[in-house]
C-alpha cells in the first residue's frame, strides 16, 4: 500500500511502534543525547520539549527541492526545539529560542489533514527527531480520518539508528542533512558529539529502508532519500569526506542537494570563521567533490539571497545523460 504507513496502520505495526516509542520517553533515549529525563511527566532535556509537541507554524511550502515541493507545495510542519544547537541556525527563533506553542496530538493530526486538503504532495516533518513518538501518535489519529499522502522525514541528521529503524514501514521519504564529517566541528558549531558516527549509521539505515529516490513522471518523489549538504565557510563541513561516504557506503545514484545558502545567523557573528557567507570558490570546490566521486544526481544552488524556510534558486545538476 502507498503510503507505506497505511499498511502498518492496518496490520497493527504502527500501534506497536508507538507503544515502544512512548516507553522510551519515560527515560528519554530517542536521540543520541539520551537525556534520560521523564518526558511522560513533562520533564525537559536538551531539546526543551516535554510531552506535548510544540509547533512554530505549518504551511504549504514551495521552497524545498523540486520533487518535494512539486507544483502544489510540501505540507511543512515546523516543530519548535531541536536536539542540536547550531551557532548559525537560520531557524533559531523556533529551534533555539522556542517560538511557537504546544499542541495536543489531535490538533497536530488535524494540521496534517488540513495540509492534505490544501493539495500538498506530502507531510513534511521539519526537525522531528526529538518528538518522534508524538508525531507517530498524531499520524495514527489522522489516518482513520483520511490521511493518505506520504511523510517526509526532514532532519538535521543527528539521529539514533535504532530510532530510524522504528520508522521502517512508516516513512516513505527521508530528507536528512549530512552536516559534518569531523566530530570536533560538530561539537564546536552544533553541540552535537559524535555527529558523524550517528549521522552515517542513520543514513545507512534510511537508505536500506527506502533506497535511491524514485521520482514519478510528474517530477514528484514517491519514495527514497535525498541528502542535503550545507556548504559551510572554511570547509568546516568536510564536504569531500561526506561525498566519499555517500558514493562508497550508500550509492552513486543518491540524490544530493548541495546548498550554498549558508548565512551567518543567530550567534555566527561571534565566531570569525563562520561570520560570512561562503565564497563562489568554496562552492565550486564542493561541487567538484561531488563530481570527483561520480555523484551526478541532485540539485545545486545559484545566488546567495536568504529567505526564511526557502531553498534558493535550486536547479538540476547535470547527470550522465544530461539535464534531469
Amino acid at each position: 500500500m502507498y503510503p507505506v504507513y497505511l499498511e502498518s496502520h492496518n496490520n497493527g505495526k504502527l500501534k506497536s511502534i508507538i507503544e515502544e516509542a512512548f516507553k522510551m520517553l519515560e527515560s528519554c533515549c530517542i536521540c543520541p543525547r539520551e537525556c534520560k529525563v521523564n518526558r511522560l511527566n513533562d520533564k525537559k532535556g536538551f531539546c526543551r520539549i516535554g510531552l506535548k509537541p510544540k509547533l512554530c507554524s505549518f504551511m504549504p511550502h514551495h521552497g524545498e527541492e523540486p520533487p518535494i515541493s512539486g507544483t502544489r507545495g510540501s505540507g511543512a510542519i515546523f516543530f519548535s526545539g531541536c536536539n542540536m544547537s547550531c551557532l548559525y541556525c537560520q531557524n533559531y527563533e523556533f529551534s533555539q529560542l522556542d517560538e511557537g506553542r504546544e499542541v495536543e496530538f489531535e490538533e497536530l493530526a488535524t494540521f496534517m489533514l488540513q495540509l492534505q486538503a490544501l493539495g500538498c504532495h506530502n507531510i513534511n516533518l521539519v526537525t522531528p527527531t526529538h518528538i518522534i513518538p508524538q508525531i507517530l501518535k498524531s499520524l495514527e489519529l489522522a489516518i482513520p480520518k483520511g490521511l493518505k499522502i506520504p511523510v517526509v522525514y526532514n532532519t538535521g541528521g543527528y539521529e539514533l539508528p535504532e530510532m530510524i529503524k522504528l520508522l521502517d514501514g512508516i516513512v516513505d521519504i527521508y530528507l536528512p542533512d549530512m552536516r559534518y564529517a569531523d566530530n570536533e566541528m560538530a561539537i564546536k558549531y552544533s553541540s552535537a558529539p559524535k555527529y558523524p558516527r550517528f549521522n552515517q549509521a542513520a543514513l545507512k539505515e534510511m537508505h536500506r529502508q527506502v533506497g535511491v529516490a524514485e521520482i514519478d513522471e510528474e517530477g514528484i518523489i514517491r519514495k527514497g532519500i535525498i541528502i542535503r549538504h550545507l556548504v559551510l565557510p572554511n570547509n568546516i563541513s568536510g564536504t569531500d569526506k561526506i561525498m566519499r561516504f555517500i558514493a562508497e557506503e550508500l550509492s552513486k545514484d543518491t540524490y544530493i542537494s548541495l546548498m550554498s545558502q549558508y548565512s551567518p545567523c543567530y550567534k555566527a557573528d561571534q565566531f570569525q570563521e563562520i561570520s560570512r557567507r561562503i565564497t563562489e570558490q568554496e562552492y565550486e570546490v564542493a561541487l567538484a567533490g561531488m563530481e570527483k566521486y561520480g555523484l551526478y544526481n541532485g540539485w545545486t544552488q545559484d545566488g546567495h539571497g536568504l529567505e526564511r524556510f526557502a531553498g534558493i534558486n535550486i536547479k538540476p545538476i547535470l547527470n550522465k545523460n544530461g539535464i534531469m
